[in-house]
């Protein structure tokens, strides 16, 4: 068989990134004891030295297929256990089959975690999107990304403050990402919640009257800017998560036809 991505290039430029993207496939997670079936999309690379026409694609799949298979086999002992984690297990398959100094995995998904609505106590079950990255350097050193994207409320302080109490509403997005060393070990669910939390309400998918109350109340009562979501995000997650932090946070405007944004970075001590 011809290996045609061992010729040489006719340009001899090497490549950071070269790989699969954009592939749905399914993964058992055993997380915090439960089996949960996820239906991710992978994005999988490694780097192309310059005298190399090609990577090998399908060695990429096949270390995805395997590390997935392995964990539907053995759900019950729960082989994987974070996204996370399934994405490292990628990363060891690609090593024994496809040479490269520097390799990353990144899935996303939804996670799916129920709340409780804040007036008739009904179970919610709130969809969250959630990305984890795997990256492991030239040096063979591994660090993990996490990303998660919440909706929330704001309500404006400023039009409340000149408009006799009066004032208007919006739909918030507040993205927060974490950089860190792979054996820091940092919950989804604790960011988002930390994300959630910084709103002047959360946002629910299902509402009785009652709960809407609630939800227009606590929003009235908590009235805040978009940079004001931000600041809190970035104040929390400083205290609770050690690494390199992110957030973007994106107000869909009801009065006006552009969108806010307010977005910085800093660095998360952790407790």
């Amino acid at each position: 068989m011809i290996e045609t991505q061992e010729e040489k290039p006719l340009f001899e430029e090497p490549l950071r990134r070269v790989g699969i993207t954009n592939l749905r496939s399914v993964a058992k997670i055993n997380w915090k004891g439960k089996v949960y079936t996820f239906l991710p999309i992978f994005e999988v690379t490694i780097d192309l030295p310059a005298e190399k026409k090609g990577i090998h694609m399908s060695r990429l799949v096949e270390s995805i297929v395997e590390a997935m298979g392995e964990a539907v086999e053995e759900e019950v002992q729960g082989v994987h256990r974070s996204l996370e984690e399934l994405g490292l297990a990628v990363v060891r398959r690609l090593e024994k089959k496809h040479p490269h100094r520097r390799a990353e995995v990144w899935i996303r998904t939804h996670l799916i975690i129920p709340r409780t609505t804040p007036s008739s106590g009904r179970t919610s079950y709130e969809p969250y999107d959630v990305e984890v990255g795997v990256v492991k350097n030239s040096s063979g050193e591994v660090e993990k990304v996490l990303r998660v994207r919440v909706t929330g409320n704001t309500v404006c302080p400023h039009a409340m403050a000149n408009n006799d109490g009066k004032t208007h509403i919006q739909r918030a997005v507040g993205e927060l990402e974490v950089r860190t060393r792979w054996e820091e070990s940092i919950e989804l669910e604790d960011m988002v919640s930390t994300v959630e939390d910084s709103f002047s309400a959360p946002t629910y998918t299902l509402l009785k009257t009652s709960d809407e109350n609630a939800v227009v109340r606590r929003m009235y009562e908590n009235p805040k800017f978009v940079e004001d979501v931000a600041r809190e995000i970035l104040a929390k997650a400083k205290e609770r998560f050690r690494g390199k932090i992110h957030v973007r946070v994106i107000s869909h405007e009801s009065i006006h036809k552009h969108d806010v944004i307010a977005e910085s970075w800093t660095e998360g001590g952790g407790t």
